[in-house]
């Protein structure tokens, strides 16, 4: 991808899509001249204190239950590189190198704000990893998420003293192998170096990014796939009236209502219905806006506290300036936590709500519609058993919706006496995604099969070209097939962002706008 713009590290504002557009090679990180001014200012602050003897945590003293315990200057250096070594204790399969180059490219922009007592040379080197794609390998498991990411952000910097391993042009390689093919040598680390590294909560923020950027697409197909669902099923448009939401003005809400209305403006397919006899609709079709609504609410939670924890200094100790430096505890993960679970929860309802929408299409309930969508059925099951997936699922999703914020386990022999488990959050919420993604993919191809039973009728111009490019790649089912083959096809274009970026596409062509207030927040990040 070609680099389109650049950030300074330090000193711009980083925002998911930043650090997306960085981990994906179109924008460029900087350090400035000002910023690598503070940075060396900080560096020399620290060198100072080692200098005058003064006892300061993590500097001149061991860490954790040990930050009683004077190191002699002459053993700063040695006490920063065993940090690094005795903390990379992470197991499990590796995070994946976009979720490790992201924890890199927020430590960097961490410590290049000149709080930590990091030196150039060091920072350099970082920059030089992520310009390169010579991306460390990072074990998923080990983090209890206060006192930072101590285990995987140990990984992420071992390559710094010429340890670990890294993902380098396509392998898996050590990284001595790495310094044989570029000819770079290991860093010798100065005083609080290895603890201002391994300090920090860029595992869990790294994760957040991952969950505000597919939880968002996510959201958006529920809508969409949602809307298709409600045509095919001939639902009422009643409960998406702007009058009423205006009764009830949750964000969310109003938002999704909007989006609805805008995706079934023109529709032949709620005029033809609009004098039945039916009185309302079931909740999973008359209640989008307020069930796709809250995970909306929940998602922009996230999104704000995320953006504040981009931005923020979050190692220790603190250097503030020559007179103060700050042993505290910014490096706890407990604000990220919870809002991660809470984001676990609330894609979970999506997947959920999607599961009974699944289940309302096969009930054969809505004229036109046969049973299990299938009009030779017997021989044929039709799509019964494509809801037994979701619902297994969706049953999985409500199994790792327990929050993993709400334990902790003492460490450090009781120095960190209250963890914030925000790792596991992290890790949780990506999983619930994945298979809200599969769940969503199961209705595309439900809806698109109920909504085939009302043509020639017509829907509004965005669903009809949706339903047009699906049946490009998943053919209407008249008797039984491998549908295991249609349900991959249905995960790569949620996936993919397929439906997003033709919809994005019509509007733009046609100038259309999405008939919604609030539009700013939810979309974009």
């Amino acid at each position: 991808m070609a680099i389109n713009r650049t950030f300074q590290f330090g000193e711009d504002h980083l925002t998911t899509s930043i650090a997306l557009g960085m981990a994906q090679g179109t924008i460029r990180g900087i350090f400035s001249n000002e910023c690598l001014k503070n940075v060396n200012a900080s560096y020399e602050r620290v060198q100072r204190i080692v200098e005058k003897g003064d006892t300061v945590y993590g500097i001149n003293t061991g860490f954790g239950p040990l930050c009683n315990t004077k190191i002699s200057k002459a053993d700063t250096k040695i006490l920063q590189s065993n940090i690094l070594k005795s903390h990379s204790v992470g197991v499990g399969e590796p995070i994946s190198t976009e979720l490790a180059k992201i924890m890199l490219i927020l430590k960097i922009h961490a410590l290049a704000k000149g709080y930590s007592g990091i030196a150039e040379t060091t920072l350099q080197r970082m920059l030089w990893h992520l310009e390169n794609s010579a991306i460390p390998v990072v074990p998923s498991q080990g983090s209890v998420g206060a006192s930072g990411d101590l285990a995987p952000l140990s990984h992420l910097f071992l390559p710094l003293i010429g340890l670990g391993k890294v993902e380098y042009q396509g392998k898996t390689i050590p990284t001595q192998a790495l310094f044989e093919q570029t000819g770079l040598q290991p860093l010798e680390l100065g005083p609080k170096e290895g603890l201002a590294l391994i300090n920090g909560t860029q595992f869990i923020a790294a994760h957040g990014v991952m969950v505000v950027h597919k939880l968002q697409h996510c959201l958006r197909h529920a809508d969409i796939i949602g809307a298709m669902m409600l045509e095919g099923l001939q639902g009422s448009m009643k409960p998406f009236f702007e009058e009423l939401h205006e009764l009830r003005p949750f964000k969310g809400n109003q938002h999704v209502a909007g989006r609805i209305r805008t995706l079934l403006q023109g529709s032949e397919i709620l005029e033809d219905h609009i004098d039945c006899e039916r009185v309302q609709d079931p909740y999973s079709l008359r209640c989008m806006p307020q069930v796709h609504g809250a995970s909306r609410n929940a998602w922009l939670h996230l999104k704000e506290l995320l953006e504040i924890e981009l931005n923020s200094v979050t190692d220790n100790p603190v250097i503030i300036n020559d007179e103060l430096t700050i042993s505290g505890g910014n490096f706890h993960g407990q604000p990220l936590a919870m809002a991660l679970d809470y984001a676990a929860l609330a894609t979970s309802e999506i997947g959920n709500i999607s599961d009974r929408r699944i289940y309302l299409a096969l009930e054969g309930n809505s004229p036109g519609v046969p049973k299990l969508l299938m009009k030779d059925t017997g021989i044929n099951s039709g799509y019964m058993i494509l809801q037994y997936t979701s619902a297994a699922l969706a049953s999985e999703n409500k199994s790792l919706c327990f929050p993993a914020s709400a334990d902790s386990i003492p460490t450090s022999l009781g120095q960190e006496d209250h963890v914030s488990m925000g790792s596991i959050s992290g890790r949780k919420a990506l999983n619930i995604i994945e298979n809200v993604e599969k769940i969503l993919a199961i209705e595309l191809l439900t809806s698109a099969q109920a909504f085939e039973y009302r043509k020639p009728l017509k829907s509004g111009i965005l669903l009809d070209e949706i339903h047009t490019f699906l049946r490009t790649k998943v053919a209407f089912a008249e008797n039984d097939r491998v549908f295991a083959d249609d349900i991959e096809k249905g995960i790569e274009i949620i996936q993919n962002g397929e439906i997003i970026n033709l919809v994005d596409r019509i509007m733009e062509e046609k100038q259309l706008k999405w008939n919604t207030p609030h539009l700013q927040e939810f979309e974009t990040y």
